[in-house]
């Protein structure tokens, strides 16, 4: 490393993912990945110092595919930020809309935008990409994009709405860190992955450690553990510092309860 800061987060240029880690590093010197996949790879490698990922949007919920990788690789979150997400319709400058045949753009923007697509496209094939403004490469005279309003494209022209279902969209991103280096100390929110025990009542078990100690629970998800048919792996965040004996002790306790625990972040 040079002395700069160097963040990964997905590309390419104009991804929300960008736009996220500009306001997270302001002076850090961003390095574009072509899958999330390889964003953890920069991060691990040492080819970034840090790296961004979406996390949840306020719509279609956890971003699943993140959840997995955070449960599995070298990194933990130190930072977190809400970024409000303002979808606009891109297509050719001359394409009329009765001609597009096809949608292209990242698969949480698809679903944002379901219902404008119903009404105005709803023929039109939905195609998945990498990120939205990825789908500035697709575009050609039968096709048209989901991007961000702040894209700026040659040649494109942006509609003048936001197209999303829910104008009031937001999506959390973390700044991550190699967790090898150390989990942060202190923050006011803990984010963690348990597996409980396969029985009645374990989950509740676990809840309860929290609610004891008069400590909030702003977030649960499950995602079903590949390798076990039928049990799942709940992703949990709670308000607390990590410090305080209170969380210190709810913390410990459900480590003991859980066939498997893991602190994925700490963060204001």
């Amino acid at each position: 490393m040079d002395g700069a800061v160097y963040v990964a987060c997905l590309g390419p240029e104009g991804s929300y993912s960008e736009l996220a880690a500009s306001k997270l590093v302001p002076n850090g010197t961003i390095r574009l990945c072509s899958n999330f996949s390889a964003v953890f790879d920069a991060l691990e490698s040492g080819a970034a110092d840090n790296a961004v990922i979406p996390i949840e949007n306020s719509i279609q919920g956890g971003v699943l595919q993140n959840l997995d990788l955070l449960e599995t690789r070298d990194a933990c979150a130190c930072r977190a930020m809400r970024l409000r997400i303002d979808h606009r319709l891109a297509v050719r400058e001359g394409v009329r809309l009765a001609d597009v045949t096809r949608i292209y753009s990242h698969e949480q923007a698809i679903g944002q935008c379901s219902r404008y697509l119903d009404a105005v496209f709803p023929h039109a094939e939905r195609i998945f990409t990498q990120s939205t403004a990825k789908s500035l490469s697709m575009l050609d005279a039968h096709s048209a994009g989901i991007v961000g309003a702040h894209i700026r494209a040659p040649g494109v022209v942006l509609s003048a709405e936001n197209i999303a279902d829910e104008k009031n969209n937001f999506t959390q991103f973390f700044l991550l860190r190699r967790r090898s280096e150390g989990l942060p100390v202190r923050g006011r929110t803990v984010f963690f992955s348990a597996v409980c025990e396969h029985r009645p009542g374990s989950l509740l078990e676990l809840l309860r450690r929290f609610s004891a100690r008069g400590i909030n629970l702003t977030r649960i998800e499950s995602r079903p553990i590949p390798a076990v048919p039928g049990e799942y792996r709940f992703f949990i965040e709670i308000d607390g510092d990590p410090s305080m004996p209170n969380v210190q002790a709810a913390l410990s306790e459900a480590r003991e309860d859980c066939r498997s625990f893991r602190i994925l972040g700490v963060y204001d």
